[in-house]
């Protein structure tokens, strides 16, 4: 709601950050560990006169730059498979949080199948990989203190939207900007492993939101 205090964990450049904060008209703090990616939000947001509703920091997720109780919802979108401290980083959601606040995420989760075929946009070649199956997430999320979780398996929706990605990059259609140009070279190649992976039950997408108890 308008007034309301977001907190992007990973934020990245900090699209999501903006759209939230423009849609809404509420403050979005953004938190993201590399660098040269909240320099570019920052600029981004300057660009777009969005300084006093979007502040973007250096930051871990591990350790959030934030007082306890602070925000009124929080979330964290395809960062989650690099964590290896998935308790401790949802401990810190957890503390940030106000009773009653939402934390939601997105995430690739482990499958049944197998490894996932690599490169994939989180990893090159495994290094850094750290995929749980959603059941998992799920059980930490609740040891954490989190309730009400409700989880919406994605598969089918990433599915369609990677082949309109692919068919896209093939025809060389890709717009000038967009997550192609933070992948590099092997983003086509990234995309195609990403469908196939969840078409051979590798990895299985979910997005989820749950809350902290009042």
């Amino acid at each position: 709601k308008a007034g309301q205090r977001l907190l992007d964990i990973g934020c990245g450049l900090g699209g999501p950050a903006r759209y939230m904060a423009k849609r809404f008209q509420c403050s979005v703090s953004g938190v993201d560990i590399t660098e040269p990616f909240v320099v570019a939000a920052n600029k981004l947001t300057a660009l777009l006169r969005m300084e006093q509703n979007v502040r973007i920091e250096l930051g871990d997720g591990h350790r959030l730059p934030y007082p306890d109780s602070h925000f009124d919802g929080a979330y964290t979108q395809h960062v989650t498979m690099n964590v290896a401290d998935r308790r401790r980083f949802f401990a810190e959601a957890y503390r940030v949080l106000k009773p009653g606040a939402f934390f939601a995420l997105t995430e690739h989760g482990w499958g049944a199948k197998g490894d996932p075929h690599y490169p994939v946009p989180w990893s090159a070649d495994g290094t850094g990989a750290c995929l749980v199956t959603p059941s998992e997430t799920r059980a930490i999320l609740e040891k954490t203190g989190f309730e009400d979780i409700v989880i919406e398996y994605t598969g089918a929706k990433y599915v369609a939207s990677y082949k309109v990605a692919i068919d896209k990059a093939e025809k060389g259609a890709l717009p000038p900007l967009g997550i192609h140009i933070l992948m590099g070279e092997t983003a086509l190649q990234k995309t195609r492993n990403a469908a196939r992976n969840i078409e051979e039950g590798r990895t299985h997408p979910i997005q989820l939101i749950c809350r902290k108890p009042r």
